[in-house]
């Protein structure tokens, strides 16, 4: 048994299942996720000194003026990702021919790399782009220690997305701008969505914008609170 990735004491698979059980009351029900959640262990992404909060509800620092999301958000965020219909009248994938396994989904912000690890545990392949070279360093570190093959990782702009590898099904951003970065939205297949937070740091909206044939349909979902997604990248 690998102690350090399975957990002991306030970092075990107990605590773990405490949490799930947090995010089932909250009303997560997608059991893919509930999964993810009660596998990828939280801990290994959060500074050592932190890891005996990993499994509480709430966001922490990872440096850099970067946080990891509360579980809850990530969970929430990873359902409406996976979710059939998140926008009424949509679906995901041209003729709901996108099972998860099959999902290609672009995570913008990478950050501790716990959200890619979620995502990594629901979807068929994950491209994730970071601007802050040493949290992508230190992310792909605990991907790989969790052996993980299905991920690409990439120092970049997130604001651009990762054109080489689209079109994706879906993508998801882990950083708030008070607008999306239109360029994304060229990345996506006809039916694609986006998860995201959107708007300025006093007042932000979790929100899913789906591609539709006769333009975007938006959905608020509730509101949220992110770091700021920033241009260019930091060695």
């Amino acid at each position: 048994m690998n102690q350090k990735r399975d957990g002991i004491g306030m970092t075990s698979a107990r605590t773990r299942e405490r949490l799930v059980g947090r995010l089932h009351d909250a009303g997560i029900r997608d059991e893919r996720v509930l999964e993810a959640m009660r596998t990828v262990p939280r801990h290994l992404f959060v500074d050592e000194a932190l890891a005996h909060r990993a499994y509480e509800d709430t966001a922490l620092p990872i440096g850099h003026g970067q946080t990891i999301s509360q579980p809850y958000i990530v969970a929430r965020m990873t359902e409406l990702l996976l979710a059939d219909s998140p926008v009424p009248g949509a679906t995901l994938g041209a003729d709901r021919k996108s099972p998860a396994d099959k999902l290609r989904v672009l995570e913008i912000g990478t950050g501790s790399g716990y959200q890619t690890a979620v995502l990594c545990a629901v979807a068929g392949e994950v491209f994730s782009v970071e601007r802050i070279a040493p949290l992508l360093r230190a992310a792909r570190r605990a991907l790989q220690q969790l052996n993980y093959r299905n991920f690409r990782l990439k120092h970049a702009d997130g604001q651009l997305g990762w054109p080489e590898y689209a079109p994706y099904h879906a993508i998801l951003v882990t950083a708030a701008a008070p607008e999306l970065p239109s360029g994304l939205f060229d990345q996506l297949i006809p039916a694609g969505r986006i998860v995201a937070p959107v708007g300025h740091p006093d007042r932000q909206e979790l929100v899913v914008v789906q591609r539709g044939k006769l333009g975007e349909i938006r959905e608020t979902i509730e509101l949220v609170n992110f770091v700021p997604l920033l241009a260019g990248t930091t060695p």
